[in-house]
């Protein structure tokens, strides 16, 4: 079996002697090619090479941005094939394997890995040897002439501006812990917009939802964690369903704190409130903006958008755990 193992060398919770023992490991079970991410975007590069060199599996040592750039190579249209349009889109795809090495690793937790780059790495040792594979769904944003997948979720309004803070504290040099998070999203949210929503939810068969602040997309559940700490607005979400979402159309702190504690306590009902949007296994909706909002995928900031659409990919990809 053949494997390119692609290493993010700035990944938050590895190191290189760690990441010499975990290639080490891999290298006595597979055939295997390592290369180590330069610049970002060179994931995706790196994937869609292995893809059309006709690797068996893609093995991912870093965090979930990785990971999402990783998916992207694998699954950018070959051929002019559209994976939305495929009835197998995983079919002639390597498939993919991952070993946490970020801040939060919510794919990978997901999945049911250990979060543990060591555990995870002898995890999916045995789902080698074992040859056990997963197909998973995935989801799709899509704007302006450009579209991404994305493994677990994608956001627009706070959340996003959360993320471009935790982006630039990162940039300077800081780590971003589960702490920096929710300092950061404290700050925010004392200067974000809470007086004129932006956001309007549309799609086929839905009806029309106006004045939404903010919005999660979630192609599982939990959306994210706080240290071990799991933080699920979309508890029903899964790979194995469309996407589903919670809006909110009121940010006061009156209003966000039964939603917090919500989300933040394990329960298999969804949150309640008089104004919140939900939706659930949804396969396309679309949100649009009267001005440019906040857009991450992923954990990943994308930037302002005025409109984006949002499908669910079924079967979308591979993963040995």
């Amino acid at each position: 079996m053949r494997a390119m193992l692609l290493v993010n060398p700035k990944a938050t919770t590895t190191n290189a002697r760690r990441r010499d023992v975990l290639i080490r490991a891999l290298g006595a079970t597979v055939e295997l090619t390592v290369e180590q991410t330069r610049y970002r975007g060179h994931a995706a590069t790196l994937a869609g090479t292995a893809r059309a060199k006709g690797y068996d599996v893609v093995a991912v040592l870093g965090g979930d941005g990785t990971i999402n750039e990783a998916v992207n190579g694998l699954l950018n249209a070959v051929n002019g094939d559209d994976p939305a349009h495929l009835d197998d889109p995983s079919a002639g795809r390597p498939a993919l394997l991952v070993i946490p090495g970020g801040s939060a690793n919510v794919f990978a937790r997901a999945l049911g890995l250990p979060n543990d780059p060591v555990e995870a790495t002898g995890a999916v040792l045995e789902a080698l040897r074992d040859g056990r594979r997963r197909t998973v769904g995935l989801g799709q944003a899509l704007w302006d002439d450009e579209s991404r997948y994305f493994t677990f979720c994608s956001g627009m309004g706070y959340d996003a501006e959360v993320v471009r803070a935790v982006e630039g504290l990162r940039g300077s040099g800081r780590k971003a812990t589960p702490t920096r998070y929710v300092n950061t999203a404290l700050r925010h949210y004392l200067a974000t917009d809470k007086h004129h929503p932006a956001m309007t939810l549309t799609g086929p068969g839905i009806p029309t939802a106006r004045g939404v602040y903010m919005a999660i997309i979630s192609n599982t559940s939990p959306w994210t964690y706080i240290g071990t700490r799991p933080v699920s607005p979309t508890p029903w979400a899964g790979f194995e369903t469309g996407l589903d979402l919670l809006g909110l159309q009121r940010m006061s702190l009156i209003s966000m704190l039964p939603i917090i504690r919500q989300i933040l306590t394990e329960r298999d009902t969804l949150p309640s409130g008089r104004h919140l949007v939900q939706l659930h296994d949804e396969s396309e909706f679309t949100l649009t903006a009267d001005r440019p909002v906040a857009f991450q995928l992923d954990g990943d900031y994308l930037g302002e958008r005025e409109s984006v659409t949002f499908r669910s990919i079924p079967n979308a990809l591979q993963v040995l755990v």
